[in-house]
């Protein structure tokens, strides 16, 4: 018995914090410098900054296979292999399918890392405010339930991490697209300039500025600004964009209050019925399969949408029968995620004796302009635009039948400058696209598997007709040649902007969180990753996570003295 207790009292601590991601890393600094003794769990391998990213600095031609991933990879990943963000690159950051298998009603997309930082390292880094337009939509439209919050609470929660995560970007005074605490933007170049004043001109309710993205361009003590080198997602050695191992990590270690455990795969929040309230958790150590229990006084999950709400499927006791906290029944249900791969390209004539400078790791970007004011349409919500214009390099060659002095003269000279928008929309809260727990189907450590039933619906189609036909007009107004549409569909899970299964709500029967991230039904249980929202937006939702995250921190501590918690 003495034994026990001992071991026990190793294994607490003030704070938890499940995954090491955007929200996870953030939680851990909160709380290890309000000065929480902190341990923090990810099922993913060690990654340490620098050291780590093996392949940051190798060249096209020291890959064996030049970035592409080969046969016994589409085997071993057969869903993870499906799109673009698995390569060569970096295909050690992802997790193995075949040990970690789900299983689709309809085809879902899941891109899962495997390694300590999670998808802060592999991120595309484009961070927007939400607004109110945003926060109230909901309410006005009489769908799903509303907003706990409005702008106004997280605003000063914006600028705290903006200034410590660093963001570049243009101020531009637009109500549905707030504006932040941003280092210097990154340039445009001749042809993004062109299209930027004649689309003004052409449709006064639209606006392009340059991306607003997580790379610094004024170095942060320990990091350096972005080098344009445009590699990211196989990690930067120079610390240039906003991950957990170049930020939030570094901080949180700094204080001497965090414990971290890789390769410790979070099974489920341990409930005690008598206090009411979660204890710990349970964690299997992925090399040897044994199950240890950790104990804390509060519990941040931030597993990633879905890795959360599989922990807390996963927790069931007497009190919760279906899921830790999950009172109204809504756990897994209003899966939401951003459709694209919709928009037109287009060729610019006039600038053949330009070109532009370095590898830069960002676009421009087209806030929302429908349904907003005046502006109706036979959907609900809208879109934004991501795109970029760039030069054609010797690789257009590749395909052409030349040969000779000729053909290499051709070569050496750039191609034609091409231009293209790409549409990102927002998908509504549906009570039927849900995911479940599986327990036909075990993983490698024995836990049942999540089962995807989610498809984009009417709304989303009708909208991606304005995101290709609008991106067009816009090309077209702007004097592009050649252009061209397309919409190569979008499931969901491919944007990787997964939200909504654990929703915040003003009333218990029908969301799992309140206002401050917190579970209704057990007090000191958190989550702020992105099974917390609400509604989708159309903006990326990153930069809402690390603000809601350092926003419930703040509050959870407080409660904690308060001995509320």
């Amino acid at each position: 018995m003495n034994l026990n207790t001992k071991a026990q009292e190793q294994n607490t601590y003030d704070a938890i914090v499940v995954g090491s991601g955007v929200s996870g890393g953030w939680a851990a600094k909160e709380l290890t410098e309000k000065g929480l003794k902190v341990l923090m769990l990810d099922r993913g391998k060690k990654l340490e900054h620098v050291k780590d990213y093996e392949t940051a600095t190798k060249d096209p031609w020291e890959f064996k296979h030049r970035g592409r991933i080969t046969v016994d990879q589409r085997e071993t990943h057969p869903k993870l292999s499906r799109d673009y963000p698995y390569s060569e690159h970096n295909e050690k950051y992802w997790i193995n399918d075949s040990q970690s298998p789900y299983n689709e009603v309809k085809r879902f997309d899941w891109y899962r890392p495997d390694i300590v930082g999670g998808k802060s390292i592999m991120w595309g880094r484009q961070s927007y405010r939400w607004s109110d337009l945003d926060f109230e939509a909901n309410l006005k439209d009489g769908i799903a339930v509303d907003w706990p919050i409005r702008y106004k609470d997280l605003a000063p929660w914006y600028d705290y991490v903006e200034k410590f995560a660093g963001i570049s970007g243009q101020a531009e005074g637009l109500p549905q697209l707030p504006d932040g605490q941003f280092m210097p933007a990154m340039d445009m170049n001749c042809v993004e300039k062109d299209l930027k004043s004649k689309v003004e001109k052409a449709f006064p309710d639209r606006r392009i500025t340059m991306g607003r993205v997580a790379n610094i361009t004024k170095p942060l003590p320990g990091r350096t600004q972005c080098q344009f080198r445009n590699l990211c997602s196989r990690g930067c050695p120079f610390g240039a964009y906003f991950s957990t191992q170049s930020s939030t990590l570094p901080a949180a270690m700094a204080t001497g209050n965090l414990t971290l455990r890789p390769d410790s795969i979070v099974n489920s929040v341990i409930y005690d019925e008598k206090l009411g309230k979660a204890t710990g958790v349970k964690v299997i150590d992925k090399h040897t399969k044994q199950m240890t229990e950790y104990y804390a006084k509060v519990i941040f999950v931030n597993g990633s949408t879905l890795g959360t709400t599989f922990v807390l499927m996963n927790s069931i006791s007497n009190r919760f029968q279906n899921g830790l906290g999950n009172d109204s029944g809504v756990l897994g249900k209003y899966l939401m995620d951003h459709h694209f791969r919709t928009g037109a390209s287009g060729r610019a004539e006039g600038f053949d004796d330009k070109y532009f400078f370095g590898r830069r790791a960002n676009g421009i970007y087209i806030p929302r302009y429908r349904n907003i004011g005046s502006d109706k349409r036979d959907y609900l919500r809208g879109f934004g635009y991501q795109g970029g214009a760039s030069r054609g390099s010797w690789a257009r060659g590749i395909a052409e039948m030349g040969v000779g002095k000729d053909f290499k003269d051709m070569l050496s000279e750039p191609g034609s400058w091409s231009m293209g928008l790409g549409g990102f929309g927002e998908c509504l809260p549906y009570e039927d696209n849900k995911v479940t727990l599986d327990n036909s189907v075990k993983d490698d450590w024995g836990q049942p598997v999540l089962k995807f039933d989610a498809e984009f619906k009417e709304n989303e189609m009708k909208m991606r007709k304005d995101m290709m036909n609008d991106a067009a007009e816009m090309l077209e107004a702007s004097g592009f040649k050649d252009i061209k549409t397309y919409d190569n569909g979008s499931y969901p899970g491919m944007a990787i902007h997964e939200m909504g299964t654990a929703r915040m709500g003003r009333d218990p029967k029908t969301s799992i969180l309140n206002s401050w991230n917190q579970m209704h039904a057990v007090k000191n249980v958190f989550v702020t990753d992105g099974a917390s929202m609400t509604s989708a937006a159309c903006v990326n939702p990153s930069l809402t996570y690390m603000a809601m995250t350092a926003r419930a921190v703040d509050y959870a501590v407080k409660e904690m003295k308060k001995g509320n918690i």
